[in-house]
């Protein structure tokens, strides 16, 4: 037996000039006309772009998650001290290059690499150094080294202090009795870094039911 539900015509016609009416005068979905309703989409407006925002914090986190995955990569096949890489030159003979000749690595087979060479070679290499992506990552491997693991990451300091941090990483990666292991540990403890701050961005967003 086959059930067939019929809507009156009436209910159609008297419906639509109600819906019209609502909408001529300005009321909102949540029910309130004039400067309430406008308030309310400004406010809905505001937050659909917060969370939009948050989300693609949260795309950035996880690329710099891969990115310090794969600059543990790099100092595992080869790591070393007061240069920021080890390349081959044309003829096959062993170059070091500190960061003012980063560029000479462009196109040569990387030997080794420090620790803010790594972050540099796996971002796509000295080309790259100055990006975004690029500076982020040694926020996150600065913020392993130097703050306690699990307070919110100080994103986009003053490009003086962002200098002085670098400076930091080299130091500590040029230390005397530095190792190969403590360095992709530091890179480690710089993923998790980025992981927390997924957990905490996450927990900023709206809920889906707010939407």
């Amino acid at each position: 037996m086959t059930l067939e539900f019929r809507v009156p015509h009436d209910v159609d016609t008297d419906a639509a000039p109600a819906t019209s009416a609502r909408s001529a005068a300005g009321v909102a979905p949540s029910g309130r006309a004039g400067l309430g309703g406008l308030l309310d989409r400004l406010a809905a407006r505001r937050a659909a772009a917060r969370d939009r925002r948050l989300v693609a914090h949260l795309h950035e986190l996880d690329d710099l998650q891969r990115l310090l995955t794969n600059a543990r990569g790099v100092v595992e096949r080869g790591w070393i001290q007061h240069s920021w890489f080890a390349y081959l030159d044309e003829h096959g003979r062993l170059r070091k290059a500190s960061s003012a000749a980063a560029m000479d690595v462009q196109g040569r087979p990387l030997v080794a690499a420090c620790i803010v060479g790594a972050v540099v070679s796996a971002a796509g290499g000295p080309q790259v150094v100055h990006s975004q992506q690029v500076q982020r990552a040694l926020d996150l491997v600065w913020h392993a080294l130097a703050a306690d693991e699990g307070q919110p990451v100080v994103w986009c300091p003053a490009p003086d202090i962002r200098m002085a941090r670098v400076r930091d990483l080299t130091t500590w990666n040029d230390g005397p009795s530095r190792t190969a292991a403590e360095v992709s540990s530091l890179l480690l403890t710089a993923e998790r870094v980025a992981v927390h701050e997924s957990e905490r961005v996450a927990a900023r967003r709206r809920p889906e039911g707010a939407r």
